[in-house]
């Protein structure tokens, strides 16, 4: 009986600025040497994060769409929750991986969280999903509607600081409004496809996990303060250092 392989697939973003280029680091790997044997794999994200691109020094090849590096493939889903959970359904849909990575960037609420710093999602929630009732929201859950919470598959191999997040289609960037979720929900990140990831792959039955690095700490838009290039960085560091571990 002839048994096909999985693959695995990884998915990330890349950034519309294409001249910051990710460059090779001598950051301390936060890889732990522990976990399980992992044969497929898939690396996905959205449109404006890098993932793993341009680290040539680490990796021969430039992923640019689900083209496989060894046993891992890359998915570019797009930005926001419709267009990856799209874009990863029909990758599942086709093909069978034993790991799903989802690898990006993120805004924290949590000021503790240095900028830059990569950490794991361990729950992530669809904070939108449910129904106004006067001034009380009502989550889709409570109203009997379904899951609107979601948690990655246990993997002993990250050596991260583990966080609660929040998928949104509208970033905050209003004091009332993140005061309201802060209350509610108290995140510490949030990202704009993170819970979409988890809740696709529940779908097809397929291990997970949401890697992030912050670039920005949740407050009135101020681009002056986000630090994107060295959360990339830092992403892309960690990012290289996962694949070496998982093809080695």
């Amino acid at each position: 009986m002839a048994v096909r392989e999985r693959r695995s697939e990884v998915s990330g973003q890349r950034f519309e600025n294409r001249d910051e280029r990710i460059e090779d680091s001598d950051q301390r790997s936060e890889i732990g040497d522990e976990g399980p044997e992992i044969k497929e794999k898939l690396i996905a994200g959205g449109n404006n994060n890098p993932l793993i691109t341009n680290h040539e020094s680490r990796i021969s090849n430039q992923p640019t769409s689900n083209q496989p590096t060894s046993n891992i493939s890359f998915l570019i889903t797009g930005v926001g929750m419709v267009a990856t959970a799209f874009a990863l359904g029909k990758e599942l849909s086709n093909n069978r991986y034993d790991l799903v990575i989802n690898l990006g960037i993120a805004g924290s609420f949590d000021r503790s969280i240095a900028l830059g710093e990569v950490v794991e999602v361990v729950e992530d929630t669809f904070p939108e999903l449910g129904a106004e009732d006067d001034e009380i929201f009502l989550p889709l859950d409570q109203m009997g509607f379904g899951e609107v919470s979601f948690k990655p598959s246990p993997h002993p191999i990250f050596n991260v600081r583990s966080v609660r997040g929040i998928t949104v289609n509208k970033v905050h960037g209003n004091d009332a409004s993140i005061e309201k979720i802060v209350h509610r929900l108290d995140p510490q990140v949030e990202s704009m496809e993170g819970a979409a990831v988890f809740y696709a792959c529940k779908q097809f039955n397929t291990q997970c996990l949401q890697i992030r690095a912050v670039s920005n700490y949740v407050e009135k838009r101020n681009r002056e303060a986000w630090k994107i290039g060295l959360a990339v960085k830092n992403l892309n560091t960690f990012a290289a250092d996962l694949v070496e571990k998982l093809i080695g």
